[in-house]
């Protein structure tokens, strides 16, 4: 997995197929564009994420690295001061991405025959997917984006993920002290919860200009990010996705757009399934604590004169929150559930795909691939709540799939949507083939 994003640094991998190397990943974006990480920076207590522009947020440097007028100094802290449109600073979180779309090269956006082409290729996605599900096409609109165009249509999609944690942590950071050291602090803590927005709006925005540069559609995390049956895909990074593989383009862009397509339908059949998820998160968020004793420990030797000390206390992991064996069981949930969709999507696909589409194996290794170096589900969830997928709970999941298909057909594969309890738990991905014995039969379920 790749060290990008914004959130808590994740636990060390312990699948044998993942891998802290990301340059296997076909569409990782490389180049002059990247924020360099920060070593021991980054968010407050996420450490080892991307660190902040140099001097972020008081940068006190002009052009040609020549001292900033002590009153745009001021200026440009005011503006990082002043938001109050929640925990998340979007206004900077929009423009730290943009910066970094556009560091990568030329973003223009699709033209009229990029659009007809991927129109054309979720229409005869959606042909093909009417044969492998029962499921009905979900598509309401279908657009082409540029990167650029990707990053301001699922902000609102990110945000349902991103602010649970990020709202916690900024009430931490000031509700942490105790009521001395508050005294003592005084206005420092309403500067700290400031601050807090505005790092987050910085890292966020690091995030999604990184995903920006590899994601394909709006649901490569395994939620819509956009509203229902709003499909969207990016050519550009269709490309970027396909290049060396021997694989002719409009191939790569159809087999995409079957699993974009089928992830749409998945989720308008379940429309419940997209709120579970973030109810996790949510879960996870809500029993986030931040040891105070050490920040009682740390505050006495804050200068609040000093701005730079309240960056290196971000920095040191002074609000590092402590994971609690609840929090652990929320994310081993977390991890089932994604890899469900994910295995459900891939034997779909696989079924839709099959006698039609020669290069859809090659294609499937290339999904394999990306997702064991850390592709945008695995970089998202392991940056935002300190998750790292397992590759094999998703080849666990598609296998249990199968299963259900070769034995009792598509409807009874399709019919574990039917209902959050007929959801596969870790033991059912550990037994695939006992998941009948345990649960019953899925469509004898569904049908109560």
């Amino acid at each position: 997995m790749s060290e990008r994003g914004f959130g808590f640094r994740p636990e060390d991998p312990d699948d044998d197929e993942s891998s802290s190397d990301s340059s296997n990943n076909p569409a990782e974006g490389t180049g002059s564009g990247d924020i360099p990480t920060g070593g021991a920076g980054g968010f407050p207590g996420m450490p080892g994420m991307p660190g902040m522009p140099e001097g972020f947020p008081f940068n006190l440097t002009g052009p040609g690295g020549q001292p900033m007028d002590i009153g745009a100094a001021l200026q440009q802290l005011g503006q990082l001061l002043s938001w109050q449109g929640g925990p998340v600073n979007w206004d900077l979180a929009r423009q730290a991405a943009r910066q970094l779309v556009a560091a990568q090269g030329d973003d223009p956006s699709v033209g009229a025959s990029g659009q007809d082409a991927v129109r054309e290729a979720i229409r005869l996605a959606d042909l093909w997917l009417d044969e492998a599900t029962g499921f009905p096409a979900a598509t309401t609109s279908v657009q082409a984006w540029s990167r650029a165009e990707w990053v301001e249509g699922t902000v609102d999609g990110w945000k349902r993920l991103v602010e649970p944690v990020a709202e916690q942590v900024v009430a931490s950071m000031g509700n942490a002290l105790p009521a001395e050291a508050a005294a003592m602090a005084g206005p420092l803590v309403g500067v700290m919860r400031q601050l807090g927005m505005s790092l987050w709006g910085a890292q966020v925005g690091q995030g999604l200009g990184h995903l920006a540069t590899e994601v394909i559609g709006v649901t490569d995390i395994g939620i819509p990010l956009t509203d229902a049956g709003q499909v969207a895909m990016l050519p550009r990074n269709i490309t970027a996705f396909g290049e060396g593989l021997g694989v002719d383009e409009s191939d790569v862009r159809l087999y995409l757009a079957l699993r974009e397509a089928a992830r749409h339908r998945l989720h308008a059949h379940a429309p419940w399934l997209r709120g579970h998820v973030i109810n996790l998160v949510e879960g996870f968020a809500g029993g986030i604590t931040i040891d105070t004793s050490r920040i009682e420990s740390a505050v006495s030797d804050l200068d609040p004169t000093k701005p730079e000390a309240l960056q290196q206390a971000f920095e040191s992991g002074l609000f590092e929150p402590e994971r609690t064996p609840e929090q652990q069981a929320t994310l081993n949930r977390l991890e089932v559930a994604l890899a469900a969709i994910e295995g459900w999507t891939e034997d779909v696909v696989s079924q839709a795909a099959q006698d039609r589409l020669p290069s859809a194996d090659a294609l499937q290794e290339m999904v394999r691939r990306a997702r064991a170096a850390g592709g945008p589900a695995e970089d998202t969830f392991a940056t935002l709540v300190g998750l790292e997928m397992r590759p094999r709970r998703a080849r666990d999941a598609a296998n249990l799939f199968a299963i259900l298909r070769t034995q009792q057909g598509n409807d009874a594969r399709d019919a574990v949507w039917g209902h959050p309890d007929l959801m596969p738990d870790a033991t059912d991905l550990d037994d695939p083939l006992g998941y009948v014995e345990r649960r019953g039969n899925p469509l004898e379920i569904e049908d109560e």
